[in-house]
């Protein structure tokens, strides 16, 4: 047998071998595919017909203004859960819900959607949109925002960007991912498939980072149309993805005097040097009384003479002579021009016949004769 089989794996071609490999390859990236409208085959009592072993609970708390709607539409929660016989009770009294399996119960994962629900329903989600939770394609995330943020007032804006004006960047989260979103107090509410809950988790605590959300919504654009091309599926995208920097504009005001600390060190400044460690270094010291006097003398003559230096040159100062400022040339005036004579005369022939406080008149017309001795002088 042994040699049977050796024989007929010499007797392969390299064609066949070549025809085999292509085969393993379309294999491997059908596997990586899934087909387009594929569904989980659903959980059924053939799977698990003897049931649960043990019984299991969850219980949460509701506030108080959630009570009023949760007594009108608990008929319809208790209706969607006997259908995976799940039990369900409402105590208004402590304001909690709680959830149990029966032994009724196959379907082991029931009781967690069972809790999700009740989760949703306490943090303000509207039943129709909570009871999609008991679908086995949809998933819920609730995220905690309240403590991400100290100061209260930044707190409220960033919550309010994330909402949007009138919710519209919300709504465009919403349908970018396929969720449904609820802010709600320190909570957001997502329920919606297991890829869109991945992004809305990204952009709320981008969004609480101070990172606006509509740089996030402008890379789920992109992504959404990457997507339907089938080329690209396989490729990165990061050549195509936006990258935006971050950029602090309100910068604290740097200080005009910046005070340096000093380097901390275990050990104590040293003391004051005393005056007779200035003599050690200096060899003073070491001098007798006469040199000490002798040098003491010299010192106080070098600055009586520095100080009569001073007195001679700011006595010089007063006979230093001031700078003059330079000479203005005058300028040559114009030539005065020919004066008419025979005007002026006429002037003063005019004002002889005026009378000293009359008014003025109207001077009388120049006679025919003077007209015409003018007119032979200009000829």
């Amino acid at each position: 047998m042994a040699s049977s089989t050796e024989g007929a794996s010499v007797s392969e071609t390299p064609s066949k071998k070549k025809y085999k490999n292509k085969q393993n390859e379309v294999d491997e990236s059908e596997l990586l595919t899934v087909p387009e409208g594929w569904k989980d085959i659903p959980f059924t009592r053939e799977d698990n017909p003897k049931g649960l072993l043990e019984e299991s609970s969850f219980a949460t708390l509701f506030p108080k203004y959630r009570e009023a709607y949760l007594k009108e539409c608990w008929p319809l929660v208790q209706k969607a859960l006997n259908d995976s016989y799940i039990k369900a009770t409402l105590d208004l009294i402590e304001g909690s819900v709680t959830v149990s399996t029966t032994k009724k119960t196959f379907d082991p994962y029931a009781i967690i959607r069972a809790r999700d629900l009740i989760k949703l329903l306490a943090r303000s989600v509207p039943f129709d949109q909570a009871v999609r939770i008991l679908q086995d394609d949809v998933a819920c995330d609730i995220i905690k925002i309240g403590t991400l943020v100290r100061n209260r007032e930044i707190y409220v804006k960033r919550r309010e960007r994330l909402i949007g004006p009138k919710g519209s960047t919300l709504k465009a989260l919403e349908l970018l991912t396929n969720c449904y979103i609820m802010v709600q107090g320190n909570t957001v509410s997502a329920l919606g498939p297991y890829n869109g809950l991945k992004e809305v988790r990204k952009v709320v605590l981008d969004t609480m980072k101070n990172i606006h959300p509509i740089y996030n919504i402008k890379t789920l654009m992109i992504k959404r149309e990457l997507a339907k091309d089938p080329e690209l599926r396989t490729q990165s995208w990061e050549r195509f993805l936006p990258h935006f920097k971050h950029k602090n504009l309100s910068k604290r005001k740097q200080p005009k005097k910046k005070t340096v600390k000093k380097e901390y060190t275990p050990f104590p400044p040293a003391p004051p040097e005393s005056q007779v460690d200035k003599e050690l270094a200096s060899g003073e010291f070491f001098l007798r009384q006469s040199q000490k006097k002798r040098k003491k003398m010299e010192e106080v003559k070098v600055k009586q003479a520095e100080a009569l230096s001073k007195k001679q040159e700011e006595r010089k100062k007063a006979f230093i002579p001031p700078k003059e400022k330079p000479v203005v040339k005058v300028k040559k005036a114009p030539k005065e021009t020919k004066i008419d004579v025979e005007a002026i005369k006429e002037k003063v022939k005019k004002a002889k016949h005026k009378k000293l406080g009359a008014p003025p008149t109207n001077p009388d017309l120049p006679s025919s004769s003077a007209s015409e001795k003018k007119k032979k002088k200009k000829a």
